[in-house]
């Protein structure tokens, strides 16, 4: 990767060929450490980053040479924000659950963002490279800061190409990308079977920042396929396999077919989060990351990532039996 060289003035930055396929936003998230994604969204959006020449969006994927101009940003200096906790550092190294030498995986704790920015100093990234300073590491995708679950980190540079290859819902992969499966609890009683829902999605940006989703004709493909396990207290424990990975996809298809996520600020049902926080204790979102299977090295090399539910969502369990 080469540059101008840095000044307060704007920088032409030629993308690497080993970032070929990188999202504009993580490859600026990368360019600008310490940036909140708000001011991503805003620099891109007003035309001041511009990609061989011209507007991009966001999503947009870089190819190796593309040249893209980013333009002065005021952030504060690295050590400003000093180092993440030791409270922090030994909950993130205590919730890895695997590791190799291409990729490691957690089961990150509700409460904790994938990655700081908009007033958060330390995320998941941030934290696991103060724990592993001499380790590349990058995301490989994102969970809601309510979530909790699996998380999966690249060790090496040719992993995280070829996983999020397999993210992409490429049609040329169809059948070889990654299976997710989520656990959740529902409000009020699904039918039994498996019920699918095909609703797109559109993401709209708030002041500030904040991302707010709904069910729209003009949005993205999604599908989701939700399968009672369970019914506790008049709930739904469900499991949710999803073939898109759309911004807070399962909370809004989930209360797009009347029966919200407990504990959903958002997108939930406030009576019955209110119920629940008094009956069971439920203070978070209760979704959670359960596994991923996927296959690295054309398919030769095969992965199956489990984390247990999270301690406090099997203690609500255990209080609506």
């Amino acid at each position: 990767m080469t540059e101008t060289p840095a000044s307060a003035g704007v920088r032409i930055v030629e993308v690497a060929t080993d970032r070929d396929g990188q999202r504009l936003d993580n490859f600026l998230l990368g360019q600008l450490k310490g940036a909140p994604k708000s001011l991503i969204y805003k620099i891109v959006r007003s035309g001041q980053v511009r990609v061989n020449g011209g507007r991009a969006k966001p999503e947009t994927r870089l190819q190796g040479g593309d040249l893209v101009r980013i333009p002065p940003v005021r952030l504060s200096e690295p050590g400003d924000k000093g180092a993440p906790g030791k409270g922090l550092l030994e909950a993130m190294s205590a919730s890895i659950v695997f590791e190799d030498d291409r990729l490691l995986a957690i089961s990150k704790p509700s409460g904790i963002a994938s990655h700081g920015g908009s007033g958060i100093s330390f995320g998941v990234i941030e934290t696991l490279r103060a724990l592993r300073p001499n380790q590349e590491l990058e995301l490989v995708h994102r969970l809601d800061r309510e979530t909790s679950g699996l998380m999966v980190v690249a060790k090496k540079r040719s992993a995280l190409r070829e996983l999020q290859a397999l993210m992409r819902e490429d049609p040329a992969v169809n059948g070889e990308g990654i299976s997710k499966r989520y656990l959740t609890l529902l409000a009020g009683r699904m039918p039994d079977g498996v019920m699918s829902v095909d609703a797109p999605l559109h993401v709209n940006m708030r002041q500030g920042g904040e991302r707010h989703v709904q069910v729209h004709r003009e949005g993205k493909a999604s599908l989701s396929h939700f399968r009672v396990l369970e019914r506790r207290g008049g709930h739904s424990y469900c499991e949710v396999r999803i073939e898109t990975g759309r911004t807070h996809q399962i909370r809004v298809h989930a209360q797009h077919i009347g029966h919200p996520v407990a504990g959903d600020p958002k997108y939930g049902d406030e009576a019955v989060n209110k119920r629940l926080r008094e009956q069971t204790g439920l203070k978070r979102l209760f979704l959670h990351a359960a596994s991923l299977e996927f296959a690295l090295d054309g398919g030769r090399a095969a992965y199956l990532l489990d984390a247990p539910l999270a301690g406090e969502l099997v203690e609500v369990l255990d209080r609506l039996s």
